[in-house]
């Protein structure tokens, strides 16, 4: 008899408007979900509830930012409908679409079989391309030119696209890359003919695939998903909502479509994410009769950390209105930590560790520091060092990144897919058999003028005895392993390809503690390759589970950092606020929150630069549930320089109420203690004490900021926060012009400004 809930059971564990946003299935949704407001329990329960309704799972693609997020929330609704669970199409854009293309990739002449570029690999065929054409590798450095051909795919420009483009080319030729569109032309040949597609490629195939439409493929999938849910809608770029678009748009009206994400944590535009695609949502569905749900109660953090990141987040220009709520109770207040320079902001913040450790009974696991770059964590990870307490950096080097792992994967690749150029190049002499560079030349040479793979030339190339004898030796060992990952599953064929392949062998003769690594990291990943055949957790959107290699090496290919798996370990963490998007953590260090900083250099110059760093800033206080600490430092070493820079302009948007002493304000004039941050003896502090978030007095939207060089005595001005005001007086030079303007709607009445940190807009 089955014990899965009833509908009745599970819709009393949600709240009303989480209830109206699992139950209203039919038709375009917009789930706005700020933190910690219960967004993944929304989408599963919706996916659980069209199921209780009778839609047939396998109906139903649900896309996530990671495998992990894919996988946790099957498991949910497995809680909920059974094993109807594992039929639900659910993953990663790029594992999903990546399925469809092994399915389809051969009408779009790829084979089915078509390896995965990482990034490495990517850059390594780009550095081919450079050299060959005796281009500058410090003028075309292939960082650059992969990011640049990512945003053309990412845009739906196609390489014949991009050179006919005179605005492209004057670009490339001003930053001195004439020949970029060359290299992106030979970039996407030699992915085509070595059968390999890059991440990017996995989102653009698609879409040529589906906008092509050989056989009627679109139609196809437009019929075999009735229902479309996509989380983290606000990390989306042009290209995946366009693909989205493609899917539900069926006979010209689109169909059933829920989008769940937050504006206010759209934080991946460097990586091409549009902040465009959810605040335009409703307007693009709105003849069709979207509705939208807004989830503002957040469970996770106290009402100090809520309101703070409320009242941080109103000063942003465009954004879907919503106020955050805590039922929580108060909590503890926001503590700041004002250091001398970034030796003491360490110290202190380990000093701070080891008393809410002591005071609150806090594990490790409960505690992360989060950073604007991954350069600031040394001087933290020193004073941890010191303090005995355990911590793990994220951001380092990959497991998969690691030269031993990387070698059998690459034979492994081969062993899938002999075309793979970037595989073959790795290991033809390795361990060593005689086929030098000189030799691996001659090959590429003829593969190129015969737009070939390197596999299809090696036989023609005209060798010496000892060379050609162990070219075929290699082809023939290569034959023998694809035979194996054809007859045998993932772990019997990768188990026999290590012992076959001399990696082993060749491991085993270094006996420093360095090779002793080496050998345990390859030892677990064929551990990594045991497992996949053995879980009974199923992975793949087909009733069968393909255990083979090929699969294994999908599966691999599409991990993140997020999917790994540290549940059990006791260790303070250390990130990049982008790497704890989506996480959470009893206490929360924000370190280095100084001009320049944090807000990065880069960003502040621009509205929309400045607004991302103040999502950003949002993101990193709501993952705190119960501590959360700010910290800024007086000066710091950077790039070998000591350099000095005012607290954040973040700090000064946050109600001094929240915090348990006053910060130094960032623009004011000398109110503040320099060292300790509280108030001057006599003298009244220049933030805001209202027991009420300050919201903007001005419509956003409708505000434009005047050059600050442009603002004179005697005029009238307009401050988003404070309204009309009258500047009076201006003292100081060029960039360190201090505005004096009197506020009628304030208190104060007057505030000092320093006028190139100020958004004001002259009125007359």
């Amino acid at each position: 008899m089955s014990t899965n809930p009833s509908p009745q059971d599970y819709l009393k564990e949600l709240n009303s408007v989480q209830r109206q946003a699992v139950t209203n299935t039919d038709g375009p949704v917009l789930v706005v979900a700020g933190p910690g407001s219960g967004k993944t329990r929304v989408l599963t329960y919706r996916i659980a509830h069209l199921i209780h309704s009778g839609v047939k799972p396998w109906e139903i693609l649900t896309l996530t930012f990671t495998n992990k997020a894919a996988r946790e929330m099957k498991e949910r609704i497995e809680k909920v409908v059974g094993n109807a669970a594992n039929q639900v199409w659910a993953g990663t854009f790029h594992s999903v679409f990546s399925k469809i293309l092994r399915i389809e990739a051969e009408k779009i002449g790829y084979p089915s079989n078509f390896t995965i570029y990482d990034s490495d690999d990517s850059k390594s065929v780009i550095n081919a391309i450079i050299k060959e054409m005796n281009l500058d590798k410090q003028v075309y450095n292939a960082n650059s030119i992969k990011s640049r051909i990512s945003s053309a795919k990412s845009n739906l420009i196609p390489p014949r696209m991009y050179e006919a483009s005179e605005e492209f080319r004057q670009q490339d030729r001003m930053a001195r890359r004439p020949h970029l569109h060359k290299i992106y032309t030979q970039y996407s040949a030699r992915c085509k003919r070595s059968g390999a597609m890059d991440f990017d490629d996995l989102l653009y195939r698609l879409f040529e695939l589906l906008h092509k439409n050989p056989d009627g493929v679109l139609e196809k999938y437009q019929q075999k998903f009735k229902y479309l849910l996509v989380d983290e809608f606000q990390d989306t770029n042009h290209l995946q909502y366009r693909i989205v678009q493609k899917l539900v748009e069926y006979h010209g009206s689109p169909r059933n479509i829920c989008v769940v994400g937050d504006d206010a944590q759209s934080i991946y535009a460097f990586r091409g994410a549009t902040i465009q695609n959810i605040l335009d949502f409703g307007n693009d569905f709105k003849k069709h009769g979207i509705k939208t749900f807004k989830l503002e109660q957040n469970y996770r953090s106290t009402n100090h950390i809520v309101q703070a990141a409320n009242e941080v987040i109103t000063f942003n220009k465009r954004q879907i209105q919503k106020t955050i709520r805590s039922e929580k109770g108060s909590g503890e207040r926001i503590k700041l930590i004002k250091a001398h320079n970034d030796t003491e902001e360490g110290k202190r913040i380990a000093d701070t560790i080891l008393e809410q450790k002591n005071r609150n009974h806090l594990s490790n696991k409960d505690i992360a520091i989060l950073y604007r770059t991954n350069s600031q964590s040394r001087v933290f990870e020193e004073y941890l060092r010191r303090y005995n307490i355990a911590y793990k950096v994220f951001g380092g080097q990959s497991f998969y990144q690691r030269k031993e792992v990387k070698d059998l994967i690459a034979y492994l690749r081969l062993a899938v897919n002999p075309n793979d150029d970037e595989a073959l190049r790795r290991v033809i002499n390795y361990p060593r058999r005689a086929i030098g560079a000189t030799s691996l030349g001659k090959v590429a040479a003829l593969a190129n003028t015969n737009e070939e793979p390197l596999w299809a030339a090696l036989p023609k190339v005209p060798f010496s005895k000892r060379t050609k004898g162990a070219v075929e030796g290699f082809r023939k060992l290569i034959d023998g392993f694809q035979k194996k990952a054809l007859a045998d599953n993932a772990y019997q064929a990768a188990d026999f390809i290590a012992r076959k392949s001399g990696l082993i062998d060749t491991l085993k003769t270094d006996t420093t503690i360095e090779g002793a690594n080496r050998l345990e990291n390859f030892s677990a990943l064929l551990d990594g390759v045991k497992e996949f055949v053995e879980s009974d957790l199923e992975e793949t959107t087909s009733d069968v589970a393909d255990k083979s290699l090929a699969s294994y090496l999908q599966n691999i290919a599409l991990l993140t950092d997020a999917d790994s798996e540290n549940e059990d370990n006791n260790y303070v963490t250390l990130m990049s606020v982008h790497a704890a998007k989506g996480l959470e953590f009893a206490s929360i260090f924000v370190v280095g929150l100084e001009e320049n900083l944090f807000p990065s250099f880069m960003s502040k110059d621009s509205i929309e630069g400045t607004d991302e760093e103040r999502r950003l800033f949002y993101v990193a206080i709501t993952r705190a549930e119960s501590y959360l600490t700010l910290s800024y430092a007086g000066s710091r070493v950077r790039h070998g320089r000591v350099q000095s820079n005012p607290p954040s302009r973040f700090l000064d948007e946050i109600n001094s109420e929240h915090f348990d002493a006053p910060p130094t304000p960032r623009r004011g004039g000398g109110s503040f203690d320099s060292l300790s941050g509280r108030p001057k003896a006599g003298v009244k502090g220049n933030f805001r004490r209202t027991s009420q978030p300050r919201k903007p007095v001005v419509d956003p939207s409708t505000f434009q900021p005047s050059p600050s060089n442009q603002i004179e005595i005697g005029n009238k001005v307009l401050h988003l926060q404070f309204g009309e005001g009258h500047v009076t007086n201006i003292d100081g030079h060029k960039d360190k012009r201090v505005a004096t303007i009197v506020f009628p709607s304030l208190e104060d009445g007057e505030k000092r400004i320093m006028l190139r940190f100020a958004k004001l807009q002259i009125l007359g």
